[in-house]
């Protein structure tokens, strides 16, 4: 499974490459982290590499991704917003406005109800 990861907010290209350049030093996440295109809209025009994906699958790095995107949340000085797809889910996390950004990312990307595994 693929977790997508968008920027909103602030600088997006600078943001979306200090994502990248943070994730990819992360060593449970070196090798699954790569930029995609979006889904471009019929009233938009063709955009370039602009959001980021990230093979999650067993061996821990969803909650590795969690934890490492929640870190670089609290690094941003802009208001910097994060929209994280996967498992057919999708969660919003504002770098200023969310008091638990792994327990919100961690449920999208388990995919459960937040009820536990």
């Amino acid at each position: 499974m693929d977790a997508f990861i968008a920027i909103e907010g602030g600088d997006r290209v600078g943001e979306l490459a200090a994502l990248v350049g943070w994730l990819r030093r992360e060593r449970e996440l070196q090798g699954v982290v790569r930029l995609a295109r979006r889904d471009v809209e019929e009233t938009e025009l063709g955009g370039g590499l602009d959001v980021l994906s990230v093979a999650v699958g067993s061996g821990g790095v969803g909650v590795a991704l969690a934890q490492s995107l929640s870190a670089w949340l609290r690094t941003r000085r802009s208001d910097v917003k994060v929209t994280i797809t996967a498992n057919g889910r999708t969660v919003e996390v504002d770098a200023r406005r969310v008091s638990d950004p792994v327990g919100l990312i961690t449920r999208v990307l388990g995919g459960d109800d937040g009820t536990g595994g």
